[in-house]
C-alpha cells in the first residue's frame, strides 16, 4: 500500500512537471509567433516659399524677423542698387537725346547742329579706337589664359557698342547734312519710343528693390544680414504657410496593404502628447538606389520604399514643422 501511494505521488509530480513544460512552451511560442508591431515614424512638413530679388545690391533694410507673421503684400526687404539707379539715369538721358533728335528732325538742321553732329561723330570714332585697343589687349591676355572669357566678352561688348555708337553718330551727322526726311522723322520717333521702353524696363527693375511677401505665413529663415550684398536671385528669406502642413512617412511596400489614397490613419504626436487622424493624399516610390531592401535571402522579394504623405483631418493646435508622428503597423 505504501509503495502504491509513492507511485501515485511520483505520477502526480510527473504530470505536473509535464503540464508546466507544456505551459512554458506555449508561452514561449506565443511570444515568438505573436504579431510584431512595426513603428513607422514621419515628420511634419510645410509649404515653403523662398523670397529673392531680380536685382543685385546691398540689403538696406529688413522689415521682418524670423518667427514673425506676415501677410500677402507686406514689405519685407529694401535693396539699395546704385547700378539700377545709374541705368535709370542713362535711360532718361537717352530719352532726352531721342526727343532732341526728333525735334531737330521736325525743325530742320541748323549749322550749329551740323557742327555738333560732326563733333559727336568724331568723339564716337575716338571711342571706337580706344575700345578696339582695349579689346585687342584683352584678347591677347585671354589667349594666354590671364583673363576670363567673361571679361573678354565684356570688353568685346563695349567695343561693339562703341562701333554702333560711332555708326549712329555718323548717321546723325549725315542726316544733319542732308536735312531730315520723313523716314528720318519716323526713325527719330522710334528712338523716342525705344527710350521710353528702356525707362519702363529699368523702372520695373527699380520696383524689384522693394520685395513684398508673396504669401501670408511665418518667416522661418533670413539668410543675409542688413548691409550685406546679395546677387541676382540670391535667397533672402523663407516664408512658410502654416495652413498648408502635412506629414511625410517612408513606408516599405509590404506595409502598404491598408494605406490607400484617401484612406485614414491614426498617429501619435509625441511633442504634443496627442493622437490625431490623417488622410493619405500622396503615395510615390522613392529612388530605388536609396530605398531598395533585399529580402530574397529569406525567400521573399526585394521591397521598395514609398513616400506617403497624409494631411490632418482637422487642424492640430500648436503643430510645428519637424514634429514627429508615430504610427504602428502589425506584421502578421
Amino acid at each position: 500500500m505504501k509503495q502504491e501511494n509513492e507511485n501515485n505521488r511520483n505520477l502526480q509530480v510527473a504530470l505536473i512537471g509535464l503540464a508546466t513544460v507544456v505551459v512554458i512552451v506555449f508561452i514561449i511560442g506565443w511570444y515568438v509567433y505573436k504579431p510584431v508591431p512595426v513603428v513607422i515614424q514621419g515628420s511634419a512638413e510645410v509649404n515653403e516659399v523662398r523670397v529673392s530679388g531680380k536685382v543685385p545690391g546691398r540689403i538696406l533694410q529688413l522689415y521682418a524677423k524670423e518667427g514673425q507673421q506676415v501677410t500677402l503684400g507686406d514689405t519685407l526687404v529694401l535693396i539699395d542698387s546704385p547700378e539700377v539707379r545709374a541705368k535709370l539715369a542713362q535711360a532718361n538721358a537717352a530719352k532726352s537725346a531721342a526727343m532732341a533728335q526728333l525735334q531737330k528732325a521736325n525743325k530742320g538742321a541748323r549749322s550749329e547742329t551740323i557742327e555738333g553732329a560732326f563733333e559727336m561723330w568724331q568723339k564716337a570714332t575716338i571711342g571706337v579706337d580706344i575700345a578696339k585697343k582695349s579689346y585687342d589687349r584683352i584678347e591677347r591676355l585671354f589667349e594666354k589664359g590671364v583673363v576670363t572669357a567673361q571679361k573678354r566678352d565684356e570688353v568685346e561688348a563695349q567695343y561693339n557698342a562703341a562701333v554702333a555708337t560711332a555708326a549712329g553718330a555718323k548717321s546723325q551727322y549725315n542726316m544733319a547734312l542732308n536735312g531730315a526726311e520723313d523716314e528720318d522723322k519716323l526713325a527719330s520717333s522710334a528712338l523716342v519710343e525705344q527710350a521710353k521702353g528702356a525707362i519702363a524696363e529699368v523702372e520695373a527693375y527699380m520696383a524689384e528693390t522693394i520685395l513684398l511677401s508673396p504669401i501670408s505665413g511665418e518667416v522661418s529663415e533670413i539668410f543675409p544680414a542688413s548691409g550685406e550684398l546679395v546677387a541676382t536671385g540670391s535667397p533672402i528669406m523663407n516664408i512658410v504657410d502654416m495652413n498648408d502642413i502635412w506629414f511625410s512617412f517612408n513606408v516599405r511596400e509590404d506595409l502598404l496593404e491598408d494605406m490607400k489614397m484617401g484612406s485614414e490613419i491614426e498617429v501619435a504626436i509625441p511633442a504634443l502628447n496627442i493622437k490625431t487622424t490623417l488622410e493619405i493624399t500622396y503615395i510615390k516610390p522613392l529612388a530605388s538606389f536609396a530605398t531598395w531592401k533585399t529580402t530574397k535571402a529569406s525567400g521573399q522579394f526585394d521591397a521598395r520604399t514609398f513616400e506617403v504623405r497624409a494631411t490632418p483631418i482637422a487642424p492640430v493646435k500648436d503643430l510645428r514643422p519637424g514634429m514627429s508622428a508615430i504610427m504602428e503597423k502589425v506584421i502578421k
